[in-house]
């Protein structure tokens, strides 16, 4: 990746995060891989509108997804997310910080 594409990277994964859905998804991601039924029942969402925002953190590169035989399991990707650093996602070109796991 370019420079000068480092700020147009960045701001598709802000937007991605501008939702409190996808937010509390990350949150529930934290813990490791969930197919999107177990995080629907943990964001207390239906299972379609929990696939869409997951669609939403795929594209713009926060989550990556992997089939595992009927499922599809999400995880958070390592290159944001490094679970020796839980407290906060990491765009290259700035730094969230998460609240703590409950």
């Amino acid at each position: 990746m370019t420079q000068s594409l480092q700020p147009e990277r960045c701001a598709r994964m802000l937007r991605a995060l501008a939702a409190p859905e996808r937010l509390r998804l990350i949150h529930c991601l934290r813990d490791g891989p969930r197919n999107v039924t177990e995080l629907a029942g943990l964001v207390g969402g239906e299972v379609v509108n929990v696939s869409h925002h997951l669609g939403v953190l795929r594209h713009a590169g926060v989550v990556l997804d992997e089939k595992q035989g009927r499922f599809v399991v999400y995880r958070l990707h390592p290159d944001v997310f490094h679970p020796t650093a839980a407290e906060h996602l990491d765009f290259g070109c700035c730094r969230l910080e998460l609240p703590p796991l409950l």
